[in-house]
């Protein structure tokens, strides 16, 4: 107990701005948990269910076709667009394309190397519940995979859907999958 009464102010102030500063990250954390991390989907659909009309660039026969929605100002792009920018090194010179779509009425572009992808338009029938997701068409244009790039709070080659699925198309094999089930870092389309 003598030890607290001999503590000066200047002590004192500086423990109170500790747990000024502590509280204060608490906060943040719990406000951009509560307002980014969920489910990709409040449902789950397999690709037979889902009603995602693609544009022709993609529904016909092609390379494979890998398609980023994001939208500008949504935190939760930074490491998705990182991993697509791997994602372009590994599969430069092969049988895959890269497109974007952006979320309707936002302004904004992706940032150097992805400010070259192909846009596509968004439209009612060809948007995700959230973003940043993906989808992949395979070389005969039949979607192959919808969703998000991976689970959790970061994307990357460790712990992503997407190199998989990608490897099989390229192996010639057939791939269907729906994963709307991934709890991450999402912001609402």
């Amino acid at each position: 107990m003598r030890f607290i009464t001999r503590l000066s102010a200047r002590h004192w102030l500086t423990v109170a701005a500790i747990a000024v500063w502590l509280l204060a990250m608490l906060t943040a954390f719990l406000w951009f948990q509560q307002q980014f991390i969920r489910p990709f989907s409040d449902t789950s659909v397999n690709l037979a269910q889902l009603q995602l009309h693609a544009p022709k660039a993609l529904s016909s026969p092609g390379a494979v076709r890998v398609v980023h929605f994001w939208q500008p100002g949504c935190p939760c792009n930074v490491a998705n667009q990182a991993h697509l920018a791997e994602l372009r090194v590994k599969y430069q010179g092969q049988n895959v394309q890269f497109y974007q779509v952006r979320q309707p009425g936002s302004q904004g572009q992706l940032p150097p190397p992805l400010d070259d992808l192909a846009a596509l338009e968004s439209t009612a029938q060809f948007a995700p519940p959230v973003s940043p997701a993906v989808g992949i068409w395979d070389s005969q244009g039949r979607l192959a995979y919808f969703g998000p790039y991976s689970e959790g709070m970061v994307c990357n080659a460790a712990n992503s859907f997407i190199e998989p699925v990608v490897d099989r198309l390229l192996a010639g094999k057939s791939v269907s999958i729906s994963n709307a089930l991934a709890v991450g870092c999402f912001c609402r389309w």
